[in-house]
């Protein structure tokens, strides 16, 4: 007896999609709204980086998959969140010893 696996195949429906590009319009209008009615300040920017956090979550969400996908979530978001990190430590190391090299030199003299 031979068994035949059947592949699983996973199609979302059209209509996800579109209440997302929907979406990602409404967000779009809203931020173009942000120039219209002249913000200024921080309300401008607070504004203009939640609009782009929201629109930037909803495209990595739904049209790369990472809603249904935790693999390609750990891979997209974990691995470069952690070499970022790990830039950041290796950058904080070099700014502290350029920092004291500088003040020793400076009141000590070279």
């Amino acid at each position: 007896m031979e068994e035949t696996k059947k592949e699983q195949t996973t199609t979302h429906k059209i209509g996800i999609y579109l209440w997302i590009w929907g979406i990602l319009f409404v967000l779009s209008f809203c931020s173009y709204m942000v120039d219209w009615f002249q913000f200024q300040g921080l309300l401008r920017w607070s504004l203009i980086l939640t609009f782009m956090f929201l629109k930037a979550g909803l495209i990595m969400a739904f049209f790369m998959h990472l809603f249904w996908e935790r693999y390609a979530l750990v891979n997209v978001l974990l691995w470069p969140m952690t070499a970022i990190a790990c830039f950041v430590f290796l950058m904080v190391a070099e700014f502290k010893y350029t920092l004291f090299s500088r003040l020793f030199y400076f009141f000590i003299g070279g």
